[in-house]
């Protein structure tokens, strides 16, 4: 017979044996949860490390240098073109005045820092102010500073996105076009004054009953007016071969030495007014260049005046050579004339750039366009042109243009 007593300690055991069983599924349901937070902390930090991979992948495959700024003026991230920018130097967790050594790039940044307002800003620097340090040798550079804060949850501190941008080449581009529209305007106003004065000669002075007056105020207004026309055809040869109409090239085969006839017909007169000695040098006189016929009857006929005007004396000796070698034509124009200043030598390709400190008031200058017209032709069929000087002794340009496919068998005469 059971007892009282043995119920209770059977009751007892019943409830201890029910805790155990309950505190043993409270301890497998901990540890499962446990090893469930464990495991989302794990995908989390790995989807976090995904999100990073991710967000510095797309950022370093941005051109522009991108920054990422926290409250304290302390750069938190910077992508690839960053670090190339500033000379691959540390920039993670250095302030901003450390890394923008030139006030002007800082200026716009810290602004957005202060106020929380966008910010873009273009900055002109020297050379020697670049953020690119020694690596810069472009003179005058721009940049662009484009700086925001990043919208962040209530609270927290808030962050600055920062983009760089080189804005260089556009500056440079919009310089040029200036300088060109500028340099145009004067060049046209100079002739069309001098053609409107001989015009008021003429009409208000009553001149046109002076045939001889008037023959020699035509002479002189033909004169400019010629120059007014070379200046225009100057300039739109030049801006087709700026433009990118160079891609359209009429490319094919022709005989060098017949371009070089054609240049010294149209010369011919001022060769024989000048007494002056054209020598043509040629190895092979069958070679066949491959290109625009167009742009080097244009190259040379600028090259082989120019030597005329700039040595207008009797005596003149013009040289106009050709040779082959293993994978390029080498192209030479020589003469033996007063040569030109070393100090004007790098500049001669420059648009409306003239070395003339020998002509006369009188002479009719020229456009200042045609060694610009043949760097730029030059260069839109793959070659290079050098210039040397020996003043009084010889001043040579040189092309150096590579060897194309094999031309037809029926070149152009």
């Amino acid at each position: 017979m059971i007892t009282s007593s043995t119920l209770c300690i059977l009751a007892a055991l019943a409830a201890i044996l029910s805790l155990g069983v309950i505190a043993f599924r409270l301890r497998r349901s901990r540890d499962a949860l446990a090893s469930n937070i464990t495991d989302l902390k794990r995908r989390v930090a790995s989807g976090l490390q995904q999100a990073h991979e991710e967000r510095d992948r797309l950022l370093n495959a941005l051109g522009d240098a991108f920054l990422l700024i926290d409250s304290e003026s302390n750069i938190r991230f910077a992508n690839t073109a960053a670090h190339q920018l500033f000379n691959c130097r540390d920039l993670v967790n250095r302030p901003v005045r450390e890394i923008f050594l030139d006030p002007r790039l800082a200026d716009a940044l810290l602004r957005c820092l202060d106020t929380g307002e966008p910010v873009q800003s273009r900055v002109l620097l020297t050379q020697q102010s670049s953020p690119l340090g020694d690596l810069e040798t472009r003179g005058i550079n721009a940049w662009m500073i484009d700086a925001a804060r990043i919208p962040t949850p209530e609270g927290s501190h808030p962050t600055t996105r920062v983009i760089i941008r080189d804005m260089t080449t556009e500056h440079q581009t919009e310089q040029i076009r200036k300088d060109f529209v500028a340099n145009a305007s004067h060049e046209l106003r100079t002739p069309m004054a001098i053609i409107n004065g001989y015009l008021e000669n003429l009409l208000d002075d009553n001149m046109l009953e002076d045939p001889e007056m008037t023959r020699r105020f035509l002479s002189v207004m033909r004169k400019h007016a010629d120059r007014i026309s070379r200046i225009v055809e100057d300039m739109l040869v030049i801006s087709r071969l700026e433009s990118g109409e160079a891609s359209t090239l009429k490319v094919e085969p022709f005989r060098f030495r017949s371009c070089i006839n054609d240049i010294l017909e149209r010369l011919e007169s001022v060769i024989r007014n000048q007494n002056a000695a054209i020598v043509v040098t040629m190895s092979d006189k069958t070679l066949t260049l491959q290109g625009d016929r167009f742009y080097w009857t244009q190259v040379l006929f600028n090259l082989v005046e120019n030597a005329l005007k700039q040595n207008p004396h009797p005596g003149l000796k013009v040289e106009i050579g050709c040779e082959n070698a293993a994978d390029c034509h080498r192209i030479w124009i020589s003469d033996n004339g007063i040569g030109i200043p070393s100090a004007d030598l790098p500049h001669i390709f420059r648009r409306f750039y003239r070395v003339e400190k020998h002509h006369s008031q009188r002479e009719i200058k020229g456009t200042g366009l045609g060694l610009s017209i043949v760097k730029r032709a030059i260069e839109a069929h793959g070659g290079i042109i050098t210039v040397t000087s020996v003043p009084g002794r010889e001043t040579k340009f040189l092309i150096t243009l590579p060897k194309d496919a094999p031309t037809s068998e029926n070149p152009a005469a």
